[in-house]
């Protein structure tokens, strides 16, 4: 790390509150304070890392500069039951369970002067839902979800209302793009036999009327929207949550893939039937990755087109994660899954390394890239709470077990203020290299013969009862379940052949 990268840290919230760690490098192996502990129920950084929200108790909520860590503002929201930051760290989204239907209890505040920007009545919030208004990466755009349209807000200046809407009958989701914000896609469920479709609608008010790319489906119940970097393409996971193939408890998955220009529509093409486990673009925007497939899971890197770029094989797998630098991709079976990672150079197409991170329930790349921090948090799991942080070639670095640990995660640093990794990757591998030459001299001379063996075919498949059988009569005629014959069964034959051959001979003697 060049000594103009700013340093590393890390948040750690357990039951008594939240602390922020010094990021590693650690001195002697261990980090050190940044801040100390302060009560709170939640945490949150913004997308940009500029601010760090805490939920404290009485409705109290603080915002805190996550550089110098010390406190902005402080705002007091009676019954507040969900809060967000923008991206950037300008705005305070909250929302309040309503008492009545004329209550707007969803209020945007401005975070620098503490006045109120913005409100409108919700009755509910989801995971679809929530946040109401949605802000684009650099706060350039904002747009909400309302009834039958998508409503667009001057993030400037929301004292303007609704400065433009996109008519869309039936629409249950959205997602705006990335920087830049030029599109919006939305998703109609079917609805009495008409298919659901995903649409996508330029955010200009002269691109609103009609959708620039547009993909219709069956048996759909909820999607998955992902933008690539660049705003240029768009995945989207189509769950149903029945499968009528009768092959997954947990319904049918496609990926389908949409650009915003319409030259290309259509499903991605997977070698594997089964569920797509997770799908992430790199942030080149160029590649991006797919876990899918019944267990053991396949693993594929595709281009923007569509093409396969490079198999990673198969195993336990359902989560991806792509380092900021954009190089090492990261494929890991968390939740249920024993918890293996394999750490991929995609550019070399080479693993660099593996290891083992069980029960984990988050996972993410440090912003320089060179480090993978993995954790077992509460409520998801009771007991093993605990972080560990990975080299990017998959070494274990650190580790700390917690008795309640609720939240571990590195403060958002954009990935461009970092070195490249490529350097530090050369001069590991160059490590390595002489290490292997030092360890390998005359080996040239005295090369290990491997004795060829042939694989022995397995045999066919016998019942319980049968085996049984098979030992009783082994046992009484002494012959193993092999087929060959015991010491004591050899003797007793040779003890017959010699009595038979004994009476033969007796009984010519006889004859004669």
């Amino acid at each position: 790390m060049s000594s103009s990268s700013p340093s590393l840290e890390i948040l750690v919230r357990e039951a008594e509150g939240f602390c922020v760690w010094n990021g590693p490098p650690f001195s002697n192996g261990q980090p050190t304070l940044k801040l100390e502990r302060v009560s709170c129920s939640n945490t949150k950084f913004s997308v940009d890392g500029s601010k760090l929200m805490a939920i404290k108790s009485d409705g109290i909520i603080s915002i805190y500069n996550s550089s110098s860590l010390t406190e902005l503002r402080s705002f007091t929201i009676a019954n507040v039951t969900a809060a967000e930051l923008s991206p950037c760290g300008t705005y305070l989204q909250t929302f309040q369970k309503p008492t009545t239907p004329q209550e707007k209890n969803v209020s945007v505040w401005n975070i620098e002067t503490g006045d109120l920007a913005h409100s409108h009545y919700q009755k509910s919030i989801t995971k679809t839902t929530w946040p109401s208004i949605r802000f684009c990466p650099d706060e350039s755009s904002a747009c909400r979800l309302a009834t039958n349209e998508v409503q667009f807000f001057d993030p400037k200046d929301f004292s303007k209302g609704i400065t433009s809407r996109i008519r869309v009958p039936g629409v249950a989701a959205f997602e705006l793009s990335k920087t830049p914000a030029s599109h919006v896609a939305v998703f109609v469920p079917e609805s009495k036999g008409s298919p659901g479709s995903v649409q996508i609608f330029g955010c200009g008010k002269d691109l609103q009327s009609q959708p620039s790319a547009r993909r219709s489906f069956f048996r759909c119940s909820s999607v998955q929207f992902s933008w690539n970097h660049g705003s240029t393409g768009l995945l989207v996971v189509v769950q149903s949550d029945v499968d009528k193939t009768n092959q997954s408890y947990y319904g049918e998955t496609k990926l389908h893939y949409l650009t915003i220009d319409g030259t290309h529509e259509g499903l991605v093409p997977l070698r594997k039937e089964g569920p797509v486990h997770d799908v992430q673009w790199s942030f080149s925007g160029s590649e991006f990755a797919v876990v899918y497939g019944f267990m053991p899971a396949c693993v594929t890197i595709f281009d923007k087109n569509c093409k396969p770029l490079m198999e990673l094989g198969e195993g336990p797998y359902n989560t991806l994660r792509w380092n900021p630098k954009g190089r090492v991709l990261c494929v890991a079976g968390f939740g249920n899954l024993p918890g293996d990672m394999a750490f991929w150079d995609v550019v070399n197409k080479k693993q660099l390394g593996s290891n083992k991170a069980e029960w984990s329930v988050t996972s993410e790349w440090s912003p320089d890239g060179r480090y993978f921090l993995t954790a077992s948090t509460a409520p998801r799991r009771q007991i093993d709470n605990g972080m560990k942080i990975f080299n990017y070639d998959g070494k274990r670095y650190f580790k700390k077990a917690f008795e309640k640990l609720y939240q571990a995660e590195w403060k958002p640093v954009s990935p461009d203020r970092f070195g490249e990794i490529s350097e530090l990757i050369k001069s590991v591998e160059s490590l390595k290299l002489g290490e292997g030459k030092s360890q390998g001299q005359g080996s040239a001379q005295k090369k290990a013969i491997v004795p060829n063996t042939i694989a022995k075919k397995p045999a066919a498949y016998q019942p319980p009862h049968a085996k049984h059988a098979a030992a009783i009569q082994a046992e009484l005629l002494g012959v193993n379940t092999a087929g060959e014959m015991s010491k004591n069964a050899l003797r007793n034959k040779k003890k017959r052949e010699k009595k038979k051959a004994a009476e033969a001979a007796a009984s010519g003697a006889n004859n004669a």
